[in-house]
Parts: C-alpha cells; sequence; structure tokens
C-alpha cells in the first residue's frame, strides 16, 4: 500500500478512516490485545483564541482524551505533522497531583474516572500497553511520510515500548534509543542493585530512509579543544588526521585551500581548522543537559516538566522551521515553548485541565516577551523568518461536560425533568411516559452501544403486554445520547423482536445550555467605567483547604490569572485583557472598560486551575 502523503489542503474522508497495515512483526502479546484498525470522527468546539493568525496559521490546543483528540485531527492532519514528541505515563506508579498551599493549609487537585487514570499514571500492565498501542497507531496515521516520532519513557516500559514501535512501524524504522543522563548520583548507596540515573528516548521515523534529520552538535569538550594544537602562519588553530591514499588532484585541491599539512619527517596530512569546527556531533548518549530544577526561571510547577533544552535539540534534529509539531501528553507544553521559539507551528493536547491551563498562562507569557522584543527573541535561529504566536484552545467531544461520566448524567438527567426510578436498573428515569436510558456520554453512541439494553430488557414483561395489546409497543423508550449512529432506533425496535416506539434525543442539540453545579462563586460589578472584581469564591478549592468563604481575607490570594473579552460573542472568548502575574505577585482585580465594550466575559482561573467564567453587560 502506498504511503499516505496528503496536500496542505487535503482532508481525509471522515467517514473511512481504515489505517494503513501495520508491519506486524515482532508482536508483543499482552491480555486482551485487541486489533485497532479504525476510529471515528469526533467533533471540536473553540472556546478561546488569543492573538492573531500567523501566515493564517494559529497553534491549537486540545483538552480531552487524546484518542478522541487524535481521531479529531486526522481529518485535517493526516500524514501533515512532521514530529511527534510524547512523555506518556510510565505505568510507574507514582501519583502526579497539582499541590497548592495557602494560609498553611495544602490542596491536591485529583480528578475523577478516566481523566484520573491517564494522569495519574496508575495502571494495570496490560491496561498500559493496549492504552499505548492504541495511541501509537494513530500518531504513526499523523505523521507525514518524513516524520518521525520520540518516545519518552524509561526502564519500566521502554522494552515494552519498543516492542510496540517495532510492531507498528516496523524495526527498520528504528533510528535510536536515546540514553538522557537525568541525575550524576542515583541514590543507591548502599543498595544491592545498580543505580539508575537514565530515561530512555526511543526514535522512530515514518519511512526507513525519507525522513527529516538534521546533525546537530554540541560545545566540543577541554579535551577536544586541546587536540588543535597547531597553528598556521596566521595562527589559525588546527588538528590533523592522516590523509590516506588520494589522487593527486586532491592533494592539489587541499594545497591550494590550505589543507594539506606537511609533518617534520615529509609526511602529508589533512588540516582541520578550530573556526571551521561545528563542534561535536551528537549521539545517541546525551549527558550535557540537565533536568529541570526548583529553582530554574522556566519552572511551572508542573510534575515531569522536561527541560526547554532537551525538547530543542529534538526538534532541531527531526524539523523545519514552519513544521508541524505534536504532543498529546503536553504536560507543561515544554513541547509547544520550545517549538514556539524555533518557529515552527504547533498543537497539542493533553486530558488535564491543569496541564492546559499551565499551558496557555506559559505560552501567553512567551507570546507577550516576543511582541515586547519586536517578533524574535535574541535567541531565535537565523533560520527562522517568523514565530507563530496566535494561539487557539479547544475542547474535544464538549470535554468540558464529559470528562466525569457519572456527573454528566446527574446533570443531563436533571435537566430532562426525569423522574428518577430506583427499583430499575435497566433505565435511568422516566419521563412523560418513556423509559430514559441515557447513552455514552463522552462519545458517539453506536449500534453496539445497545448490546447491553438488550441483553437486559425484561423479555417476559414484553410478552406479557404483547399478549394485552397486540397493536401497541410493549415500551416506549426515550434514549438520550451525545451524538448518535442515524439509525439507532430502527436497530433497537430490530433486535429487541418486540414492536418499540423509540425517541433519540441529542443533548447537544436539543439541550445545549446543560450546566454543571458551578464550583465558583463572583461579585463582579462595573464602576465609574472600571470593571471591578470585588470578590472571588472558588468553593471547591476552598473546600479541599478546609476553608469557609467568609475567612478569606484577600480573594486574589486565589487566583491564577484573569481573562476578559471586552465583546463576548456567546461562543468563544478572545480575550483583551490577559493578566498573569508573576510568582509572588497577584492579579489587578480593576480593568478599565473600553468605550465600545459591549457583553464583557470574564475567565478567573484559581490555584487548581479550575476557571469561573461570568458575562457582564456593559449597560
Amino acid at each position: 500500500m502506498s504511503e499516505i502523503n496528503l496536500t496542505q489542503n487535503e482532508e481525509t474522508n471522515v467517514e473511512k478512516y481504515a489505517f494503513e497495515p501495520i508491519k506486524g512483526y515482532p508482536m508483543l502479546n499482552w491480555k486482551g490485545k485487541r486489533p485497532f484498525r479504525s476510529t471515528q470522527f469526533y467533533p471540536a468546539q473553540l472556546k478561546e483564541t488569543h492573538g492573531e493568525p500567523v501566515n493564517g496559521w494559529l497553534n491549537k490546543i486540545f483538552w480531552g482524551d487524546n484518542l478522541q483528540v487524535m481521531s479529531h485531527l486526522l481529518k485535517e492532519y493526516r500524514g501533515k505533522i512532521k514530529l511527534i514528541y510524547i512523555d506518556p505515563p510510565f505505568d510507574s506508579k507514582a501519583d502526579y497531583k497539582k499541590t497548592i498551599t495557602l494560609n498553611g493549609a495544602s490542596a491536591n487537585n485529583n480528578y475523577t474516572s478516566f481523566e484520573e487514570k491517564q494522569y495519574t499514571d496508575i495502571w494495570s500492565n496490560d491496561d498500559y500497553l493496549q492504552f499505548m498501542y492504541e495511541r501509537l497507531m494513530l500518531m504513526k496515521e499523523l505523521l507525514s511520510i518524513d516524520g518521525s516520532i520520540w518516545v519518552h519513557c524509561d526502564w519500566r516500559k521502554s522494552h515494552h515500548l519498543r516492542s510496540i514501535l517495532d510492531e507498528i512501524f516496523g524495526p527498520d524504522c528504528f533510528k535510536a534509543q536515546i540514553t538522557w543522563r537525568t541525575m550524576t548520583s542515583s541514590g543507591y548507596k548502599g543498595k544491592k542493585s545498580l543505580g539508575r540515573s537514565h530515561a530512555d528516548i526511543l526514535y522512530y521515523s515514518k519511512s526507513e530512509n525519507n525522513y527529516i534529520y538534521n546533525p546537530t552538535y554540541t560545545q566540543m569538550s577541554k579535551g577536544m579543544l586541546e587536540r588543535y594544537k597547531h597553528e598556521d602562519e596566521d595562527g589559525r588553530k588546527f588538528k590533523d588526521s592522516y590523509l590516506g591514499d588520494v589522487t593527486p588532484k586532491t592533494v592539489e585541491n587541499l594545497k591550494r585551500d590550505n589543507k594539506l599539512y606537511i609533518t617534520s619527517n615529509g609526511g602529508y596530512r589533512i588540516k582541520h581548522y578550530l573556526d571551521e569546527a561545528k563542534g561535536t556531533l551528537v549521539d545517541d548518549v546525551w549527558t550535557d543537559i540537565s533536568p529541570e530544577n526548583s529553582q530554574s526561571k522556566a519552572q511551572t510547577g508542573y510534575p515531569t516538566q522536561k527541560p526547554e533544552k532537551l525538547l530543542e535539540r529534538i526538534i532541531k534534529i527531526a524539523s523545519n522551521p514552519d513544521d508541524i509539531v505534536f504532543d498529546c501528553f503536553m504536560g507543561s507544553g515544554t513541547t509547544q515553548t520550545a517549538a514556539l521559539k524555533l518557529g515552527r507551528k504547533f498543537l497539542g493536547n493533553d486530558i488535564n485541565l491543569g496541564s492546559i491551563q499551565t499551558v496557555t498562562k506559559r505560552l501567553l507569557s512567551l507570546t507577550k516577551e516576543i511582541e515586547n522584543n519586536g517578533g524574535k527573541l535574541d535567541d531565535t535561529p537565523e533560520d527562522c523568518e517568523k514565530l507563530y504566536t496566535g494561539l487557539s484552545i479547544y475542547n474535544v467531544n464538549n470535554y468540558e461536560i464529559f470528562r466525569n461520566q457519572v456527573e454528566a448524567k446527574r446533570v443531563i438527567l436533571e435537566a430532562l425533568e426525569t423522574q428518577e426510578i430506583k427499583t430499575n436498573t435497566i433505565f435511568d428515569g422516566e419521563k412523560d411516559g418513556r423509559m430514559v436510558k441515557v447513552m455514552p456520554v463522552n462519545r458517539i453512541a453506536t449500534k453496539a452501544d445497545l448490546n447491553n439494553l438488550i441483553t437486559d430488557f425484561d423479555y417476559k414483561l414484553f410478552e406479557k403486554r404483547q399478549q394485552e395489546h397486540p397493536n401497541q409497543p410493549v415500551e416506549r423508550i426515550l434514549l438520550v445520547c451525545m451524538g448518535h449512529a442515524p439509525d439507532l432506533a430502527a436497530a433497537l425496535e430490530q433486535e429487541a423482536g418486540y414492536k418499540l416506539d423509540v425517541e433519540v434525543v441529542d443533548i447537544l442539540r436539543d439541550k445545549s445550555n446543560l450546566e454543571f453545579r458551578r464550583d465558583a462563586e463572583a461579585d463582579i460589578s462595573i464602576e465609574d467605567g472600571q470593571l471591578v472584581i470585588k470578590n472571588f469564591y472558588p468553593l471547591n478549592l476552598l473546600q479541599k483547604l478546609s476553608i469557609m468563604k467568609e475567612n478569606v481575607k484577600d480573594w486574589h490570594e486565589l487566583v491564577e490569572s484573569v481573562m476578559i473579552d471586552w465583546n463576548y460573542d456567546g461562543a468563544v472568548i478572545e480575550p483583551s485583557i490577559v493578566d498573569i502575574p508573576g510568582k509572588n505577585k497577584f492579579v489587578e482585580g480593576t480593568y478599565k472598560v473600553p468605550e465600545e465594550a459591549g457583553t464583557i466575559r470574564v475567565k478567573i482561573t484559581d490555584l487548581l486551575s479550575e476557571s469561573l467564567e461570568v458575562s457582564v453587560e456593559n449597560v
């Protein structure tokens, strides 16, 4: 099968997401391994935009399950991404949570359902392997023919991930296993074990030979510099090497370029000038990049943050300016930050809300620095003509509503004014004489989702009702879906074998105003031409800190950022005010309202990265 190589304007047919056949050997097996040959399209919802497009491009960040996000991206970006770097969970049993401290009290930001499972890095081995298998399949589809993937891992999973990568990409597409020295002391003194002081980065290309590779060099060591011990008449330092068997013409060329060195015994050697040396070529052992530390200016406080120098090296090796770089486990956003500085376009994704807020804050601060510096940075590479500073924030599959499936179901049932039936284990409630069944709330419902319902039907009751009223349906059912297959109702009626009256409600279309209970309150008003935030109470944060809102002396201490759109269109926030204070500083809280302001949208984000959005009318 020919490799996929789409032009910039082509889109993948959303009805035919069949994947390229994988190489298949060697093959790693695990309990519950399932083939993954296709996926479906998941819609995205634009929530925020910052800045203007550069040459028609806005960088994009997506909040949601990366399986759904990558399925969404297939439509536009299949075969177009040049570099994918991921730092996925390692199955390390580590529990990564954002911790904050206020007035001596501390709180963790934890998440429920699948979001917690993905972010906290706590999985059974087989679930982990299936999880990575499916996502690596999607990443291969997104890569361009000359693209590559770099997978950050450690000793726990590097052997498993390499086997999966061999199966998907093929062993011939393996390019390197980078050893990155992460500490100088392993901390294993006195233990009966070799210390562990490095991480692994697995490097695979999409094709065997046609892939982007830019040789990269580091500064020479003192020992290497000492080898340039000779000097020319003009003082240029050089080292020499054996000439070998060469033609007379080569000798003449070397003489002409002053590259021929005649030794004291009359032998010929080649000169290598120090001022022409590029440095030491980077190989697969990296000992010159230190891990992120608490004193770093780039430190975000986000767990597992990687140093920018590490991502800068990878991006320089495997991509060129204007290429698209993608990271779907973006964490603190180091990949996106490095890509922006190097003139690359980027896509980013994380399932954790804290990541979305951290990355947005980091990128907006960097963009402000770029704007204040005339559009570039002091260390912007010479081959970068422009930096792509525009940014858009999306949810995929309405993730802000449906990440907590239990909570989402409760809200849906309340919004539909459904009567609870505690004794019924098949249906979720009753409304207007119809039995209500809420289908999966984190994706589009398909015929396969009807299987459990069909299996659990009370067929004895159906038979009795049919005998009593042969011409009437044995049950009236309301299926509540977040998008659904067009033949869902007909499929249920056909498979049940009895006459049913089935109605399908699309809650995104028919109940677009569904809202969760708010975990924050704010007192905002307009006074004398100023928008004033008088008080802000993030109730979830205060509850975790065991602080009553009456005891909050200064709400500013609870706030991470304030963004304001002076003319909100009812759908997408386009902030004109982005108030992100530096360390040990607070947001202003008072902002001058422009004369042309209309509906004002205020977004306040607390220290746990949870946000409250409020609209204020400028009358």
